[in-house]
């Protein structure tokens, strides 16, 4: 039988601890992608989004399992997030002015062939609103910071801010890229928001004044 992957367990950059910030490597992974803009509590593209790329998902993963004979568990919801003004994640936390890119992060040996195939799979069987704006793409974060919140989201400016005014430029770094945010809580399951669990990571390199 099949072993199941789960790559929560298995991959370093899912896992953090709430108050701690840790300077970790991480490879090129590759990922489902979708983009959109404003408030996901409001915009009708991040529903879209989601409905888009979850069925996919779970198309490569049950086509991995029957092709190659290796299963994994789908890995959390992951998204990018940036503005003109970063304060909007920060200090005036304004949603409306929010880029972002949604992400699901699929293994190495999932090829262009087996996303086409199940693409086609996906559309012919419920044709999600957004399937075509759905690309498989790689992401090179290299060296990033990353910490655990615990709470609601609204609430996440009391462990970004820290990291970016603390500690990247206190171990003589700048961010480079854009804001990551990973889900490891479902917000539609979670018992209550204060239980909620999310990675913040950002993405840094050395800073030129050190």
């Amino acid at each position: 039988m099949t072993e199941k992957i789960d790559f929560k367990k298995t991959m370093a950059g899912y896992r953090a601890k709430p108050g701690q910030y840790q300077i970790l490597e991480l490879p090129q992974m590759q990922y489902l992608m979708i983009d959109g803009h404003g408030d996901p509590n409001t915009s009708p593209d991040y529903a879209t989004a989601l409905e888009s790329l979850y069925p996919l998902a779970y198309a490569l993963k049950f086509a991995s399992k029957r092709e190659l004979a290796r299963d994994y568990v789908v890995p959390p919801l992951e998204g990018l997030w940036w503005a003109d003004d970063m304060t909007a994640f920060t200090s005036s936390r304004d949603p409306s002015k929010w880029q972002w890119t949604l992400m699901l992060m699929v293994p190495e040996w999932v090829t262009r062939e087996m996303f086409d195939a199940a693409v086609t799979a996906v559309r012919t069987k419920s044709s999600p609103p957004r399937l075509a704006d759905v690309r498989l793409e790689t992401l090179a974060e290299g060296r990033c910071v990353q910490t655990l919140h615990l709470g609601p989201f609204e609430e996440e400016s009391r462990s970004i801010e820290p990291m970016h005014r603390d500690f990247i430029p206190g171990q003589g770094l700048q961010p480079t890229g854009k804001h990551h945010e990973i889900y490891l809580s479902d917000p539609r399951r979670a018992a209550a928001a204060e239980k909620l669990r999310t990675i913040i990571r950002q993405p840094v390199t050395r800073s030129l004044t050190r």
